[in-house]
């Protein structure tokens, strides 16, 4: 079987350069500025140029790379780069760029996720309250174990239903790059080997605020959760703040 057969192989084949690409790009062995062809690539990661090909295009749309005929495909500087995709976001954070990439992300969450929090608690639906209610059961039991991959799969839930709730779409559009950040501390060994019981208590206010309609009380607790986030991970690297 050829490796651009239709199938799970064949996307699977199709991620996998897709991430090393942009792992070298967000590094910068394969620097701005650079131009290349098709050819140059395929040999460079041992696939075929129909792979290449379907790879620049993501790379493209996220305004990572510009491909012309007659020109190449050109690698374009950060300052064009879509830096909120998910993708991009997780390249960053498991990479050097680690640090600061959490930290300029956290400031983005200080500056979004507390007015979502407000707006979630005057627009959320009852099934969304649930949602945060669930979530939030399932972070406590999961902390009380520990098991942090199933502590972080209820966080991301709590975190993206907010967004959502929010009634925000621009908001809402950041819910996968929040969870990108969230999975980044627990899989890079920046989250504590037992969840603190003050994140999970502060996640329950949130959640009660929102059902309770109280804006004031969901926009303050949730300013109080990310500026913890943002401690943590200033300690975890003290040469970024």
């Amino acid at each position: 079987m050829s490796e651009e057969a239709a199938g799970p192989a064949a996307r699977g084949l199709h991620d996998a350069v897709l991430h090393r690409v942009g792992r070298d790009v967000v590094e910068g062995a394969v620097p701005a500025g650079s131009v290349h062809s098709l050819e140059r690539l395929a040999e460079r990661y041992g696939v075929s140029r129909t792979v290449v090909r379907e790879v620049v295009k993501v790379l493209e749309a996220m305004h990572v790379v510009d491909s012309r005929r007659r020109v190449g495909i050109t690698v374009l500087p950060a300052s064009r780069w879509n830096v909120l995709d998910p993708l991009i976001v997780r390249w960053r954070l498991a990479g050097s760029q680690r640090a600061a990439q959490l930290l300029a992300l956290s400031e983005v969450r200080l500056a979004v996720e507390p007015v979502a929090a407000g707006l979630a608690a005057r627009r959320a639906t009852a099934e969304q309250c649930g949602a945060l209610t669930e979530a939030v059961v399932g972070m406590t039991t999961s902390a009380r174990v520990p098991d942090l991959e199933a502590y972080l799969g209820h966080d991301s839930v709590f975190h993206r239903t907010l967004l959502l709730a929010s009634g925000n779409e621009a908001f809402a559009a950041m819910a996968e790059m929040v969870q990108e950040v969230l999975s980044a501390r627990t899989h890079h060994h920046l989250m504590p080997a037992v969840p603190e019981a003050e994140a999970v208590r502060h996640h329950w206010q949130i959640a009660e605020a929102v059902t309770a309609g109280d804006a004031e009380t969901a926009e303050r607790v949730m300013r109080e959760v990310v500026r913890e986030s943002m401690a943590a991970m200033t300690a975890a690297f003290p040469t970024t703040g």
